[in-house]
């Protein structure tokens, strides 16, 4: 734990609402306006933001949807499963590592409108990672999940919901 702590006080991370630890290092001076934007946003956003997001094995990243596409980015640690149910009911789960030989991935994108949770799998253990959001993020955009409503549009998945929601 005490190299997780030295993280998350180097990186300047704080809680975060779904779980983890973030810190925000990129915001786009440049804006998108609402008009030029789908309907689904209520107003203008950044062209492009990225965070630091630290998971550890103590703590999960509860289900929740953004209305943009997420990019993840591995940076170190062990590998992070990020289980994702798309808008069409299907499951995916990924390992986002940089074990290649062994199904790890360096980069996943996470749909715009999709749920997605995250975990550590491993013991006593983190993943760090970066994500990156285009249009830009804003917390007008972000939607937790209700455990209950997830698994009546989603009774296949009943297991991985009531395991990663709150």
């Amino acid at each position: 734990m005490k190299n997780i702590d030295n993280i998350i006080s180097q990186l300047g991370l704080l809680p975060h609402p779904e779980g983890g630890y973030f810190r925000e290092t990129y915001r786009s001076d440049m804006s998108v306006e609402k008009h030029a934007l789908p309907s689904r946003f209520k107003s203008s956003r950044n062209f492009c933001t990225a965070i630091y997001f630290l998971l550890t094995s103590d703590n999960f990243s509860a289900f929740h949807k953004i209305k943009q596409d997420e990019i993840w980015h591995f940076y170190g640690g062990t590998p992070i499963s990020l289980h994702i149910i798309t808008k069409e009911g299907f499951y995916e789960k990924h390992l986002i590592g940089s074990d290649l030989d062994n199904g790890e991935v360096p980069q996943v994108v996470v749909k715009g409108g999709d749920w997605f949770a995250s975990e550590i799998e491993a013991s006593d253990s983190f993943g760090l990672a970066g994500c990156t959001v285009s249009p830009g993020f804003d917390f007008e955009d972000f939607e937790m999940a209700d455990r209950q409503d997830l698994m009546e549009r989603y009774p296949d998945h009943e297991e991985v919901i009531t395991k990663l929601t709150r």
